[in-house]
Order: C-alpha cells, then structure tokens, then sequence
C-alpha cells in the first residue's frame, strides 16, 4: 500500500483500477443513450414499456443489493469485479448479435423482451461490481487518499459524460444504436483485463464464526447492514436524501429521452450534444469537491451541494421549445454541478467512518435503499407519462425533488468539518448491528 501523501499517480494498482472505469465508462455513455432510442425508435414502444426498460434495469438493486454485501464481505472483491464486467460484455454483445442476423434474414429478431433481458442481466452484475468496487477503494489506497481516490474516479465519470454522449449520438446515427451498443461490451473486456493485471494481493476474508462454532446465516449478516446503516447517526439521513432524490428525479427522467425525441424532435446528435454540454458539470463538480471540503467542511458542503442538484429537473420543465436543448444542458450542468460535489463526499464520508468488516454490507444496503427508489421512480414516471403526458410528468418529478437536501440539513452531518476516522462509537455500532442480528 502507498504511503501517507503520495500521489496517486504513482500508484500503480489504482492506476489500473482508475483504467478499468475510465474505459468502462465511456464505453458505458454509448448504451445510455442506444438502448432507449432502440427502444423509442427501432421498436417503437408506448409510453409504459419505455419506462419499464429503466425499471428493470435497476430492478436488480432491489432484489440482489443485500445478498450481495453479504457475498462481497465473505469473498475477494477483485474477483467479482472481473466477473461483474465480463457478464455485462456478454449480455450486451447479445444486441448487435441478433440485430446483424435481423438485417441480414429481414426477419423481426430484435424485441422489447431482449432489452429487458439485457437491461435485468447487466444490472444484476452491476449490483455485485458496484458494492464490490465501493468497497475495495478503501483497501487498496490509504485512509487520507480516500476522497482523491474518490474524486478521480469521479472525474473520469464527468469527462465520459462530456465527450461519450457527444461521440455515442454520432457513432449512433453513423452505425444505428444496436451496433454501438458492440463498443460498448468491447469496453466491459478491457476493463476486466485491467482488473486482472492489479498486483495488490488481496486476501480472502475470514469467515465469522459465531459463539455456537457456526457461520451466521445470510440472513442474519444482511440484518446486520441494515441495522448498523438504520442506526447511523450520518448513514440514515444520507440515504434518505440520496433515496429521496434519486425517486423523484427519475420519474422525470424515466421519460426524458422520450419526450424530447417526440415532442421536441431531437435528433441523437442533439441528444448527445445536450448532455455532453450539461456534463461539464459533472467533471467541475468532480474537480471542485475536494476543494470546497476543504474550504467549507465536510458537512456542510454535502449539505449546500444537496440544495444545488434539487433544482435541476425544474429547467427541463420551464424549458421553451426553441430553446430546449439550452435548457436541457443547463439542467444536466447544475446537476452535475452539485451531484458529483456531493457523491464524492458522502461516499468517502461513508468509507471513512465505516468499519473494514462492515464495508460491503454498509455499501449495499445505502444501494439497496438509494438506488433501489430508482424502479419505483421509473415505472410511476412510465405510468403518469402515459395518463397525464411527459411535459406534465417532468414537472412532478421536477417539484418532488426540490426538497430532497431536507433529511442532511436536519442532521449532524452538518457539523462535520474534517473527514472523520472510525471511532469508538461506529465500532460500538457495528458490533451492537451484529448482536441485535443474531
């Protein structure tokens, strides 16, 4: 492991695990946008089943979130990250595979059905590389380069949503959406490689034996995360607001790309350029994050950028059709803006006060409860779309949000100046987690 203060650039295995995101997330800006415009245009789908592709993607972080902390504190993180980007590879691939046999036969091959069955695949080994990634950071670099860890990756994930919606919408409309898609699984496997070739030993955890000789059941361990997040004085009031946002914002989002394509008439190119202007956001955001810690605290910057994302969805709403792609950049640029000032904090504010033996279940239970507002949001966007229309759906999504910083501001997270180290009482917690579990 690197020693206190050194660079992260001269860490070699987070180089490659900076890599394996890197390429992964590019790749990843191409499905974003090809996967519902197969579904919008190539299938033509109604209203409902568009918002069902994005309810079942995200499905998985409801169904598999809290096995899977249990799996990625008994097991070797690495290797469910590998096997998490080698599955989605697979699945993906699956698209241009039976597309190139529908174009060439001139039969109806490609359905909805085989997006829902790539969508549900790629989220379930999303879930296991997720919480496995979250946890791994904190034991391949050193305590004090958690949030630059943090704040790396994260830039890397703005520069991607920069310039990959750009390149995805022309690559696009040059090649059509299920041949995109190909780039993407290609990225997945680059990613793997890099994985593989991290040289950090890690070592297999060892199992907890109960007072009776016997491993707790998974049960008992997935009690244990809920509780100790539940209990938390910072955790709880995270994932509300966390959950909170991610709930409302998806109702409007859920149909976004199918509002403008069919009432504002956007283009992949325009779609790809709008967000890749409204992601400059994100990499600012990834850019400024440690600095206004610094500046501010902790809290209360986790706290201000909460307040900043809540608004977002509301230009999107107020947007005139003349000038919607302005709007809609501007939406994703103050998001952004705010969103990855606040991800990066309340993530390493999480890893930091975390114990080891408690990272993967703490990890996926905040998933279980954050993301998995996500599929509720998409299928009641998907629903209210289809009854009350998309402009009016956006606006509801858009007005729920703005309260979403509430739960933060009402809790101690706000007194937080430095990034904290696991205290007596986060120990106290895990420990009194695994007794009331037992």
């Amino acid at each position: 492991m690197t020693q206190p203060g050194r660079s992260l650039f001269r860490h070699p295995d987070f180089v490659k695990l900076w890599s394996a995101e890197t390429i992964s997330q590019f790749g990843t800006q191409v499905t974003f946008l090809a996967l519902p415009l197969i579904a919008a245009t190539t299938l033509n789908v109604t209203p409902f089943e568009f918002g069902l592709l994005a309810t079942i993607e995200f499905l998985p972080f409801i169904l598999l979130s809290l096995p899977a902390g249990v799996w990625v504190d008994r097991l070797r993180r690495r290797p469910i990250l590998i096997a998490g980007d080698l599955v989605r590879a697979a699945s993906l691939a699956s698209i241009p595979i039976v597309f190139a046999i529908q174009t060439a036969t001139g039969q109806q091959l490609l359905t909805i059905w085989q997006l829902y069955a790539v969508g549900f695949i790629n989220g379930c080994a999303t879930v296991f590389f997720d919480v496995a990634y979250q946890s791994y950071l904190p034991s391949l670099v050193e305590r004090d380069q958690i949030v630059d860890g943090n704040a790396k990756l994260e830039t890397s994930r703005s520069a991607a949503q920069i310039t990959g919606p750009g390149i995805a919408g022309i690559l696009i409309g040059a090649v059509t959406a299920p041949f995109a898609i190909l780039l993407d699984s290609i990225s997945f496997v680059v990613s793997a490689l890099f994985m593989v070739a991290i040289r950090r030993h890690e070592p297999t955890p060892e199992p907890r034996i109960d007072e009776h000789g016997n491993r707790p059941s998974m049960r008992t361990e997935i009690a244990e995360g809920l509780r100790y997040v539940g209990g938390h004085r910072y955790l709880r009031n995270i994932a509300a607001t966390t959950g909170i946002s991610n709930f409302f914002s998806n109702i409007a989002f859920s149909i976004l790309i199918l509002y403008l394509v069919r009432e504002l008439a956007f283009t992949p190119e325009l779609l790809g350029l709008a967000f890749s202007v409204g992601s400059v956001g994100f990499l600012l955001g990834a850019l400024l994050a440690n600095r206004v810690a610094s500046r501010l605290g902790v809290g209360p910057t986790i706290v201000g950028s909460a307040v900043m994302f809540g608004p977002a969805a509301l230009l999107v709403a107020i947007a005139p059709p003349d000038l919607a792609p302005a709007f809609v950049a501007a939406s994703g640029f103050l998001g952004g803006l705010g969103g990855a000032i606040y991800n990066i904090n309340q993530v390493s504010l999480r890893q930091a006060i975390t114990p080891q033996r408690m990272q993967g279940r703490m990890n996926a239970t905040m998933r279980f409860i954050v993301w998995g507002t996500i599929p509720f949001g998409n299928i009641v966007g998907g629903l209210l779309g289809g009854i009350i229309g998309l402009h009016e759906t956006i606006w509801i999504g858009a007005i729920g949000g703005l309260f979403s910083f509430v739960p933060v501001l009402l809790s101690p997270i706000r007194e937080i100046h430095a990034m904290p180290e696991p205290t007596a009482d986060d120990a106290a917690a895990a420990d009194e987690a695994a007794a009331s579990a037992a």
